[in-house]
């Protein structure tokens, strides 16, 4: 199957913004686009204390922009207040894009200031135009000529968007409702971005200390020297420190002999961020905090709760919708966790040892018996995977199969760290279309997880190309030593970059509705789709080579790998139900409910009591993030606040996909243009069960999920 290529820009680049009545003259390094290729931030000229004055301006320039709009004495028209709403702000979107990446990516002290000084402001900023009643006035005026003006379906979305947002800010409460709208949303601002700034904190700053070399037996080499190496940078010579994950299983549990140690690092990942770690990073109150205000926002919208409230632009629509999609799963799912619990019970026995199996030690066991049962060892795997490989040959050699396009490392274009590359992307007509920034490793600056996002967004309108970034965090080998990365670590770089094509193939009129500017349980679907590719054939043979022979990774091997992944499910899987669920109970809350809880001991409370409610094995398999360190939810940006179930859901859209590749042929440039036109150039410009039917064919269907988890049997 084919299809049409995309449309190429439209409109060039506008040679300078017209100067506003009102706005300040901007200044500094944000203050016109960069004359760097794509308009790439120049690092070289960005200081720290451009920061704030950058975004003092922008908002000053982007109210006086405002104002015009507002201020037109000519009819409201598509034109003169959409279009003039989409442009504004430019300079302080340059500014927040480069300030987000680097508070994420490699922050400090100062930055950390910075972002705690502007982030209530920004928020006071987007309520001060959202909230406009003139403004609306002028939006809600086009909106209801919608019907019998010529729009493009780019131009009829981004309407409908635009009235939509507003709405959804408040446009249409009472003055009264709207001043505590905005009053909410600014402590809300300065709360989410303390949590995340502690979560952080208590993350980085207590790593488990161990006393002797004996209490790390089991550990490679590698990690004790990093151990010894952490603890001398604590000021604790002779010691040994483990540093923590962002979640709540830890890597090198499974391999520490010693059942103490293993408790321990578990503990302290557990407690990071309550009282028992360390008072001074007890993150309950700020999240009871952020509930209860939450809660009382949505009840000014009158939504019984914040998961009402917050989901009104998703795919699933409603939390009913999202809630029976993961409870179908539980009565399988708990029943997997306590067959599996009951196995590694078994093997613990066998091993000579009188308990029963603990969180701690799940994975020792797990692995022991897959490792048994799928002769499958997992440093052996590593041995296949260099980064440099996995990334060119790999996920670059698959999406050229797939798409036609191609890549090629500068060293050109600054960078916030050495450690960040830098690649032009190629169309499949050699034209260029984006860069791309590859990020990879774990350091102390840097959030936990792996993410993508942009420098410059696409836009036909502005004339710009997209500038996309992927960041991970994968351990760092010593130097010298050759870096190799674990099978987990090749599906995150398969993953993340399966976002960055999402926005590389953004072909879009407005930025606004461009690439990933997707809803929240739509935009994990394409990047767990490229994950596919991982362990395709062709690909494979391309770049996973052994580092010393070159020899390509057995076909043995990686049946292997594919049989395993449905092994342990319960754990696996079991986690991300069990975050999901937890994270709609809390938005589930009413602001009675939610201003109750308001002591952290009624926060462990809820927590537990709610996790108890799930009907799964909580005591064995805790969620992948207890509430006090659920980054995703609570902090800022909180984009998967009532939107952690969007991992499941983009999973259902994924495993079905594959089916569809599968039964239509695999890694084909066919295939791959038809998911290009259909999908991942589209952005948010249509419905997305329309766009999943435009491209399957069909309604997405639950049980190629199911099978893959192991969780049902496959069809005969």
């Amino acid at each position: 199957m084919t299809a049409a290529a995309p449309a190429k820009s439209q409109k060039p680049a506008p040679a300078a913004a017209r100067p506003v009545k009102g706005a300040p003259t901007a200044t500094g390094p944000f203050a016109a686009v960069s004359t760097l290729p794509f308009q790439a931030p120049d690092f070289t000229k960005i200081t720290e204390d451009d920061y704030l004055p950058a975004f003092e301006q922008g908002m000053a320039i982007q109210r006086a922009e405002v104002a015009a709009i507002v201020a037109n004495t000519a009819a409201p028209t598509f034109e003169n207040t959409i279009v003039a709403l989409e442009t504004s702000g430019a300079m302080l979107g340059r500014v927040s894009r480069v300030f987000g990446a680097v508070t994420g990516a490699n922050t400090n002290e100062r930055l950390d200031a910075i972002d705690t000084e502007i982030s209530p402001k920004l928020a006071a900023h987007s309520d001060a135009i959202n909230l406009d009643p003139k403004l609306f006035a002028r939006v809600k005026a086009v909106y209801d000529q919608r019907t019998a003006m010529k729009l493009s379906v780019e131009d009829a979305r981004l309407l409908e968007r635009t009235y939509e947002q507003m709405v959804h800010a408040g446009a249409m409460l009472t003055d009264a409702q709207r001043e505590e709208v905005k009053a909410i949303n600014t402590q809300l601002s300065t709360l989410t971005t303390q949590f995340g700034q502690a979560v952080r904190t208590a993350t980085n700053s207590q790593p488990l200390i161990v006393n002797t070399r004996e209490e790390l037996a089991g550990l490679s080499e590698a990690d004790i020297k990093a151990a010894a190496d952490l603890a001398a940078s604590k000021g604790q010579p002779g010691k040994f420190a483990i540093a923590l994950q962002n979640t709540t299983q830890q890597p090198l549990l499974p391999s520490l002999e010693n059942r103490a140690t293993r408790e321990a690092l578990f503990k302290a990942s557990y407690h990071r961020a309550d009282a028992q770690a360390s008072a001074a990073h007890d993150t309950r109150l700020l999240l009871a905090r952020i509930a209860e205000l939450r809660a009382r926002k949505a009840a000014l919208f009158g939504a019984p709760d914040w998961a009402t409230y917050a989901m009104y632009d998703r795919m699933a629509k409603e939390p009913k919708t999202a809630l029976d999609f993961m409870t179908q799963m539980v009565p399988a799912l708990a029943a997997t966790q306590r067959r599996e619990a009951a196995e590694l019970t078994a093997a613990i026995a066998k091993d000579g040892g009188n308990y029963q199996v603990q969180p701690w030690d799940w994975y020792r066991y797990a692995n022991r018996i897959k490792a048994e049962r799928f002769d499958l060892d997992e440093d052996a795997v590593a041995q296949y995977f260099q980064i440099d490989k996995v990334l060119e040959d790999g996920v670059f050699f698959a999406a050229n199969k797939l798409y036609g396009i191609s890549f090629k490392k500068r060293t050109d274009l600054p960078t916030y760290h050495p450690d960040v590359s830098v690649y032009t992307v190629f169309d499949r007509d050699g034209s260029e279309m984006g860069v791309f920034y590859f990020d990879p490793y774990q350091r102390p600056s840097k959030r936990g997880g792996a993410w993508m996002s942009n420098f410059v967004e696409q836009s036909h309108l502005a004339g710009t190309k997209p500038v996309i970034y992927n960041v991970l965090n994968i351990s760092k080998a010593a130097p010298g030593e050759v870096q190799l990365v674990t099978f987990d670590d090749v599906n995150t770089m398969f993953h993340e970059f399966g976002h960055a094509l999402h926005g590389l193939f953004a072909d879009q009129r407005y930025e606004s509705i461009s690439g990933t500017a997707t809803a929240r349980d739509f935009v994990e679907y394409p990047s767990q789709v490229n994950e596919m590719w991982a362990t395709d054939p062709v690909v494979l043979q391309n770049y996973a080579k052994h580092y010393k022979t070159g020899e390509t990774i057995p076909a043995a091997m990686i049946e292997k790998i594919e049989a395993a992944g449905k092994f342990n499910q319960g754990y696996d899987f079991g986690e991300v139900v069990e975050a999901a669920l937890l994270d709609m109970k809390w938005a589930a809350l009413t602001p009675e409910q939610a201003a109750a809880i308001d002591t952290p001991e009624k926060v462990d409370a809820f927590e537990e009591r709610a996790l108890k409610e799930l009907g799964l094995e909580v005591g064995l398999v805790p969620p992948r993030y207890r509430s006090t360190y659920f980054n995703h939810i609570f902090s800022d940006p909180a984009g998967y606040s009532a939107g952690y179930y969007s991992y499941l859901w983009t999973q259902m859209l994924d495993e079905d996909s594959r089916k569809w590749f599968r039964d239509s042929g695999g890694l084909t440039r066919a295939n791959g243009d038809h998911y290009r036109a259909t999908v991942l150039s589209r952005g948010g410009t249509m419905d997305y069960f329309e766009m999943f039917r435009n491209f399957a064919g069909r309604d997405p269907d639950v049980t190629p999920m199911l099978e893959a988890r192991g969780l049902v049997e496959p069809a005969k």
